[in-house]
């Protein structure tokens, strides 16, 4: 195994995760300015505000995206499976 067959599996690591992660990054990122404004706004400063909206939205996430970061995984599984015997050899 050379350092550039290395490089690449970190490198398609980090890729695979990073799109896994990114919807429901994005979504509480969202969420929590909203809700950061919406307090800023009315001077409303509790802690647990953001709490329920943004179990909601990632909840909503997962279910619409879910499918999708699954099959990203099992892809990825598959060509790390499929590409050991040469990875080793």
């Amino acid at each position: 195994m050379t350092p550039d067959n290395i490089m690449t599996l970190g490198r398609q690591a980090i890729e695979v995760t990073v799109m896994v992660a990114a919807p429901l990054l994005l979504v509480a990122l969202v969420i929590g300015l909203v809700v950061s404004i919406f307090q800023a706004a009315t001077q409303i400063n509790e802690a647990t505000l953001s709490f329920i909206p943004k179990l909601l939205g990632i909840f909503a996430t997962l279910v619409l995206a879910g499918p999708w970061m699954l099959g990203v995984l099992t892809d990825y599984l598959k060509l790390m499976l499929t590409s050991l015997p040469t990875l080793a050899g």
